[in-house]
């Protein structure tokens, strides 16, 4: 009769969290992600030890994969350069972090969509400046359709901003998609400017801190503007949450971080995509054709989007398996890693 009413009391618990949309804790008193207790039932640990073996074989060199699955860590390992404490140059995974400062500003009323990129900068304006930089929006640097058909050089350049805004825009913003750091930069220059703080301490209360995500690091330009497109330094643990908090749609140990609808406005194919400098070489299993969001890509997988940097940072979203892969390494054959991820980790998740 006890173990009768201790059954019922547990149930009754169970279903009185559900229907009050308790939600499981991501993270534990010390902020690191929780770990599975059992995570060889949810992942196969071969897979990983495949992964390793056919990366080592064909010269990729990983240096970190942590997996998680229903919010929790059920593989992690470190190889070479890898290590658990120290942050990982993210490259262009750092556009994601910045695209999600974009969405905080969007919500807050300082920026819209819309907003034309030489309102912000009025006095960089030139006459001799082409009349399609007038119509460039916040919407086209996102999606890496700004019309410019060379990325503007920084190169010798103390005012990155005056660079990009010299530099000719040839086609019509939104027509095209070309890759272009820049235009992040761009991005992290505004909110800047409309928040008067850097991205990294505007996304500090909103992101790094609910996420617990410490000691990361942001190159900036030589007039004090984040990167944007680049130059972010975070741990694989904290890519991983990234990835988690776009799995559960903004939410964070129950409470409601990013703003409501931004994951699927930035995780959306909003322009045809295709291989960073050679856009016209678009093909249907090539991982870079599958669209492009709001600084994120899709995936030849169905459902699945991702943060992507050069020589090979990713974090892999992938809804339909409630899974998050991240990523480091330094390899030239991102094609190749992505591959490996497809044929063992996504498999081993059971």
């Amino acid at each position: 009769m006890i173990m009768k009413r201790l059954l019922c009391l547990s149930l009754a618990t169970a279903l009185f969290a559900v229907s009050c949309g308790t939600a499981p804790q991501n993270t534990t008193a010390d902020g690191r992600l929780v770990r599975a207790e059992n995570p060889a039932a949810a992942f196969d640990p071969a897979a990983l030890a495949s992964f390793a073996a056919a990366a080592a074989a064909d010269s990729i060199e990983v240096h970190s994969v942590m997996v998680l699955q229903h919010g929790q860590v059920v593989a992690e390992q470190w190889w070479g350069e890898g290590a658990p404490g120290t942050p990982h140059v993210m490259n262009s995974v750092s556009k994601s972090f910045t695209a999600t400062a974009v969405g905080f500003a969007l919500a807050e009323g300082l920026i819209s969509l819309d907003d034309k990129v030489v309102s912000f900068f009025p006095e960089r304006v030139s006459e001799e400046q082409s009349p399609n930089l007038g119509v460039m929006t916040i919407r086209n640097l996102l999606t890496m359709s700004t019309g410019q058909e060379r990325e503007p050089s920084r190169r010798g350049s103390q005012d990155w901003i005056g660079a990009f805004m010299a530099a000719p825009v040839d086609d019509t913003p939104g027509a095209t998609f070309r890759y272009n750091s820049m235009a992040t930069f761009m991005l992290s220059a505004i909110v800047q400017k409309v928040s008067g703080q850097k991205v990294t301490d505007y996304l500090q209360s909103r992101l790094f801190a609910p996420l617990a995500i410490e000691g990361y690091r942001w190159d900036e330009s030589p007039d004090g503007i984040i990167t944007g497109g680049w130059g972010l330094y975070i741990k694989t643990e904290d890519m991983a949450k990234f990835g988690q908090l776009f799995l559960q749609d903004g939410m964070w140990n129950g409470t409601r971080v990013l703003p409501e609808g931004w994951v699927a406005q930035a995780s959306k194919s909003w322009i045809e995509s295709g291989p960073a400098g050679h856009e016209e070489d678009r093909a249907p299993d090539d991982e870079w054709s599958q669209g492009y969001g709001f600084q994120m890509w899709r995936c030849t997988q169905p459902g699945v989007y991702r943060a992507d940097g050069a020589r090979g940072q990713f974090i892999f979203v992938i809804p339909d398996r409630d899974a998050v892969i991240a990523i480091t390494s330094n390899t030239n054959d991102m094609p190749g890693e992505i591959a490996l991820v497809w044929k063992h980790l996504l498999p081993g998740l059971k």
